[in-house]
């Protein structure tokens, strides 16, 4: 595998595969792309490039129809990790999400096919199945996604499936559980409320904070690609989970724990529109190649309030505190 292009991996989830796949494949040159928006970093991979000249970052937008036909060219592997995911963000610019999610893997995988690719895996979420009050959902269950971000990410995995079914495109699609780890920007649940806790602030929950979600490690995550590069079946689809099931209230809680301020305060919001109350799935198929968690969240926390406390500096505080 001589040329392996990694899409959005200057996000906080592709850095970590980015990080994997540079130390599994040590003899393969990896060429990033990545939109760079909001939360993506130079930070997140810039060591890397700045003394290896194997790598190589490239700004660009995969749904530019000629510039993704030209970084695609000559590689052998494709990761497309690229897409916009905040689910809040997506109530407020969801023509944004679909040119990003739905255009641009459409382009993507059409300049797959075009320069024929030997494998690609395309990275999805476990929200396009939509919610699932009790037991889980497997990798054969209909989508139906609940709002604009999961529709923009199911839309693309239905032109991922017209490929692999029209064109015989060689494509492994992954769906995975809310994932956890250093890098993230800080508008998701668990940085966000790290830095406000560190700041004193109130850790503000929408609606009563009973949703439910599962917790996978970035670690894990990049690990499991790892095994669907070699292992994964072409035309399949995996899902991948962890046992680590939390309510919002509950993570909370735990952060503020970590944290070791009693002070900080949980208050209760306004509730997002349709906010899904639990996402579960399936994992056994990816179990079954010999895949597993090796990380617990309880003990990655308080590591991963370290690493926010050491790099403060890295965001606008104005991102977190705006409550």
């Amino acid at each position: 595998m001589n040329n392996i292009l990694i899409t959005g991996a200057a996000g906080f989830v592709g850095s970590h595969v980015f990080d994997k796949l540079a130390d599994r494949y040590p003899e393969s040159n990896i060429t990033v792309v990545d939109k760079m928006t909001y939360a993506s970093s130079y930070k997140n991979i810039g060591m890397c490039f700045e003394n290896d000249r194997r790598y190589t970052l490239i700004v660009g937008d995969l749904a530019d129809y000629e510039f993704t036909m030209s970084v695609v060219e000559g590689m052998d592997l494709v990761i497309n990790m690229a897409a916009e995911s905040h689910v809040s963000r997506s109530f407020d610019n969801s023509l944004l999400f679909t040119r990003s999610n739905v255009l641009g893997t459409h382009t993507l995988i059409e300049a797959c096919k075009i320069h024929r690719v030997k494998r690609i895996v395309h990275v999805s979420t476990d929200e396009v199945y939509g919610e699932k009050a009790h037991g889980t959902f497997s990798e054969d269950d209909a989508l139906c996604p609940t709002n604009p971000y999961s529709a923009t990410k199911a839309a693309g995995d239905m032109i991922i499936n017209s490929y692999i079914k029209s064109f015989g495109i060689p494509v492994v699609t992954v769906r995975a559980n809310n994932i956890y780890g250093t890098r993230q920007y800080p508008e998701k649940i668990i940085p966000r409320f790290v830095l406000r806790a560190l700041n004193g602030l109130p850790l503000t929950i929408h609606g009563d904070g009973s949703n439910l979600r599962h917790y996978l490690s970035a670690i894990d995550f990049a690990e499991a690609i790892c095994i669907l590069i070699t292992k994964g079946e072409l035309g399949q689809t995996y899902n991948i989970a962890s046992d680590q099931e939390f309510s919002n209230r509950e993570m909370a809680e735990l952060i503020r724990s970590c944290v070791g301020d009693d002070k900080v305060k949980i208050v209760y919001v306004k509730d997002r529109p349709f906010n899904d109350s639990r996402y579960a799935v399936d994992d056994s198929k990816i179990r079954a190649l010999g895949w597993s968690c090796s990380r617990n969240i309880k003990e990655d926390i308080p590591k991963m309030v370290d690493w926010y406390k050491n790099n403060f500096g890295r965001w606008d505080s104005r991102i977190w505190e705006d409550s």
